[in-house]
Order: C-alpha cells, then sequence, then structure tokens
C-alpha cells in the first residue's frame, strides 16, 4: 500500500495540507502509532484524548501519564508548533544544495539560532542506523574538508595551519565508500569522518564497511595497499590517467564536488565538530535521489522517533571534560 497516496507533491501543496493542526496530528500519528496509540512510558493502550490539549492521558498511574506526540522524537520539549516542524523538514529533505538556517528562520518566522537547531536536529533523523557491510563493487576515496587558508586572517592561518601534514588542524578528513549499481542512479554512499589518512586507519574503516571478497576500488594512495589481503582491490594512479574499463574513483569524485558545494556555497562555514552531521544529510539526500519530495520528506518524518538531542549536547557543553 503506498503510504503517501494522498499526500501533497509541492512545497506549496504541503504549506495548505499542515496549516491545519488536525491534520498535522493525524499525520504524526499514523507515522508513529500506524497501530495505534500507546503509552511511551508504559506501553498501555488505556488511553484517554484531551482534546483541548492535543494529548493523551494514560491510565495508568506513573509519572508523565499525559504526552504528547513529540514526546520521544526530536521535537520533544519544543514549542514551535508541528506545522513549522513539518514545513521544515520538507524544506532540508528536498533542498539539494542545503538551505542555510537564516532562510529556515525568515521563511518559518523563528530565529536563526532557533532554525539552526532545528536543522541539525533534522541531520540527526537522517542519520542512517544500518550497520550492514556495503557488497559488490566499491568506490573509496577521501577528501579533506575545512576552510581555505587564502581566505583566513593571516594571524588564525598561523593558529589553525600546523601540525603535522600540509593541512595541519585547519581541515577534517573524510573517507567515502560508495557502492556501484548495475542501475544508473541507484549507487549508495556512506561517510566517515576520520581522524587521518595513514594506513591503520583506511584499512579499518573499509574492512568495517565492506565484506570481505568485494571488488574494491581506489586512488594510488599507498594508506591502501594492504586492502589487497581480503578484497579484489585495483587502483587507478591519477597521475596518469582517470579511468581504466571499471577501474575508477569518478563516482566518489563527483559527490565530493556537490558535498563541497554545499558546505562552501550554502553553510559556508562548518564547525569541523559539526561536520558529521552534514555529512550525514548529504548522504541522505544523495542516496535517496530517485525518489519523490514526499518520500523524502516522509523519510525524515518516519526517523524523528526514539532520537533526542538537546542543546548542550548539540553545542557540546554537555560533554564531560577529557580525563588525563
Amino acid at each position: 500500500m503506498d503510504k503517501t497516496a494522498g499526500m501533497p507533491k509541492t512545497l506549496v501543496e504541503a504549506l495548505r495540507y499542515f496549516s491545519n493542526p488536525d491534520v498535522c496530528l493525524s499525520f504524526m500519528v499514523e507515522l508513529r502509532w500506524p497501530d495505534g496509540v500507546v503509552c511511551p512510558t508504559c506501553g498501555s493502550r488505556e488511553l484517554s484524548f484531551l482534546s483541548t490539549r492535543r494529548m493523551w492521558k494514560c491510565k495508568a498511574i506513573h509519572a508523565r501519564q499525559q504526552f504528547s506526540v513529540k514526546v520521544g522524537t526530536i521535537f520533544e520539549d519544543s514549542p514551535i508548533p508541528l506545522d513549522k516542524w513539518l514545513a521544515a523538514i520538507w524544506l532540508i529533505a528536498n533542498a539539494k544544495n542545503g538551505i542555510s538556517s537564516y532562510e529556515v528562520g525568515r521563511a518559518l518566522g523563528v530565529t536563526q539560532k532557533t532554525a539552526w537547531f532545528m536543522l541539525h536536529r533534522f541531520r540527526l533523523a537522517m542519520q542512517t542506523r544500518s550497520f550492514k557491510k556495503l557488497s559488490g563493487s566499491i568506490e573509496v576515496d577521501e577528501t579533506f574538508i575545512g576552510a581555505k587558508a587564502r581566505n583566513m586572517h593571516k594571524g588564525k592561518w598561523a593558529r589553525l595551519v600546523k601540525g603535522s601534514g600540509p593541512f595541519g588542524s585547519s581541515k577534517a578528513a573524510v573517507m567515502g565508500v560508495l557502492r556501484r549499481s548495475r542501475k544508473k542512479g541507484h549507487s549508495t554512499v556512506a561517510l566517515t569522518v576520520i581522524d587521518n589518512i595513514r594506513t591503520k586507519t583506511l584499512d579499518s574503516h573499509v574492512r568495517n564497511r565492506v565484506t570481505r571478497g568485494a571488488r574494491v576500488y581506489t586512488d594510488a594512495l599507498s594508506s591502501y595497499r594492504k586492502l589487497a589481503d581480503g578484497y579484489r582491490h585495483e587502483v587507478i594512479d591519477h597521475a596518469r590517467e582517470y579511468v581504466r574499463g571499471a577501474v575508477y574513483t569518478n563516482g566518489l569524485e563527483n559527490f565530493w564536488s556537490l558535498l563541497k558545494r554545499v558546505i562552501n556555497g550554502t553553510y559556508v562555514n562548518v564547525e569541523l565538530f559539526h561536520l558529521f552531521r552534514y555529512l550525514d544529510e548529504q548522504a541522505y539526500r544523495f542516496n535517496t535521489r530517485l525518489g519523490t519530495d514526499v518520500t523524502r520528506f516522509v523519510g525524515v518524518a518516519r526517523a524523528i522517533v526514539g532520537r533526542r538531542l538537546d542543546f548542550k549536547t548539540l553545542t557540546g557543553k554537555g560533554m564531560q571534560p577529557a580525563t588525563t
């Protein structure tokens, strides 16, 4: 059965559709509790609906008897109404080049800080929770993302560009693993922020992501040299050629190009502390690019349950200091 039947197909239709609070509530209830509302605390179905507050009350005696559809989701404890939350999901899920918090703030009538927090909660929902390894024909490549030295003030450049390697601490290394598909446009990507591009790091990440025996294509970076043990490893030397039959990493090279346009053009200044969240966002849109606007929207809306992100955790203020 098509769960998107009768759903809006465009942003304008979505705004009209979700302008009714009862429609928003019914939509979220259907996604979260397709077999009927249950108490998120005890699992009971013995409930009463408080229509004036659009909440339920569990008849069992326990803490938090009253609950809304937001409880246990990324919306929890937020005073923002569902119509704005759902409109924001539509915007980020279907913006190929991303969307800034300033733009979302203006569109929804919230502050930039609030919009920024909302977008990061959606990025959490876009994060895949699958640990299934990839198989078949796999491209592996790495890139560096961060501030450009030529755009930095001299003092800031001196502080950041230090340590080993040409990039110092001003850039983050990102490894991508792309599974090719025989059907055009069906390839999928998985991304990871890594500490460095040494052999031990890259080799272990590939083995955690890719099944043994798969055909793996990389560039000539020496850090991949041990992949011949367990994989059908083939190398393309970009100093000489970019394609040799099926041996190439062009799929990931194209993805890196899109990713950097999004980060440099839309988000402009991404803190390396938050980089993995932007990678989750871009990977989600890439892996669902053959879907429609409504299927991407529903995909994110389904994933909001069981995920919480408070502001202290998001900004790192809730993290415990490292012990020495």
